[in-house]
């Protein structure tokens, strides 16, 4: 049985009520190039703040993880469960007050991370085993896992989690030189660049520790930002085809309010997700859905006012931007 016009004409319009909800913001006019100036002021002390976060974590001065700075982390699973409090301070009482507790509540299991350079004389994980079985007597445990890393194979670590990014951002540039063209490649790479810094500055700033994981939600949100980026040069590359006349300036700053409702409405479900796994998703999760919530909302923000602007500043012939369709 085939449908009638009228059931056709319905599905039609309900189809449109929906795709105009997702545009929230409606058709925009906003002078977003106009403002380009102050972006890169704000975006220039963002990267500064990471620049110096940078030279922080190369001189060992800020806050690392012992995936980076060298340390033992042990994990206990005791048959009841231990207050946090109460272990921190049988910590303090035998030397360990620098040690750093990470619980599981319903596992009734604890983690112990002291940052300190681990050697076969100090023994720092049979002390940790040593100050619960002297402290909590009647509350057995059992040893889950140890891991000890030695200062050199943290800085290992410190150079491979940077030459993954270093990879990462040279395979940005060369598929964006080949997708759209050169400065395009530059202009995203710069801007994914800019959302990384900006992320590491605002750790550093809230001495919030650096570990793989951190890095893992850095090369993350790094693919995101691309995405968006792309998003954005994909429709400036059609106006630009579109609108010879226009001067280019006009026609990327059409192109990115053309797509500003999609880009936030894609961030904003995101967004919606990462909030309550950085409140409620625990210790674990904390720092690293930290970690992708800036770096969403960084990316956002720099994929209209970072990348876009950029182009401008490296002027290239309409024919060589038209190369490819």
């Amino acid at each position: 049985m085939k449908p009638s016009a009228m059931t056709i004409h319905g599905e039609a319009q309900g189809y449109q009520k929906g795709v105009r909800m997702l545009e929230i913001l409606g058709k925009t006019n906003f002078d977003f190039m106009g403002k380009r100036t102050f972006a890169f002021l704000f975006s220039g002390v963002m990267v500064l703040l990471g620049l110096i976060a940078l030279v922080q974590i190369a001189r060992g001065s800020a806050n690392l993880g012992i995936d980076f700075s060298g340390g033992t982390a042990v994990q206990l699973k005791f048959e009841q469960m231990v207050r946090i409090d109460e272990a921190r301070k049988a910590l303090q009482s035998n030397g360990l007050g620098d040690a750093e507790l990470q619980e599981f509540g319903q596992d009734n299991k604890l983690l112990i991370r002291v940052k300190t350079s681990t050697t076969i004389e100090e023994k720092i994980a049979e002390r940790v085993v040593g100050v619960f079985s002297k402290e909590f007597p009647n509350n057995k445990f059992v040893v889950d896992s140890t891991t000890e890393i030695g200062p050199t194979i943290g800085k290992k670590l410190q150079e491979d989690a940077l030459v993954a990014i270093v990879v990462s951002f040279v395979g940005i540039i060369l598929y964006i030189a080949a997708r759209f063209e050169l400065r395009f490649g530059v202009a995203a790479a710069l801007a994914t660049f800019h959302d990384v810094l900006a992320v590491v500055g605002a750790f550093y700033l809230l001495d919030k520790e650096i570990t793989l994981l951190i890095v893992t939600a850095l090369l993350t949100l790094a693919g995101y930002s691309l995405t968006d980026t792309v998003v954005v040069f994909d429709r400036i590359r059609e106006n630009l085809k579109s609108r010879r006349r226009e001067s280019e300036e006009a026609t990327i700053n059409t192109a990115v309010n053309q797509v500003l409702s999609r880009t936030i409405v894609t961030s904003l479900t995101v967004v919606l997700v990462l909030i309550p796994l950085t409140l409620a998703g625990g210790e674990v999760l904390h720092d690293f859905s930290l970690a992708l919530l800036w770096g969403v909302i960084f990316g956002t923000y720099s994929s209209v006012f970072v990348a876009s602007p950029l182009l401008l500043l490296w002027p290239g012939a309409s024919g060589r931007l038209l190369k490819r369709s």
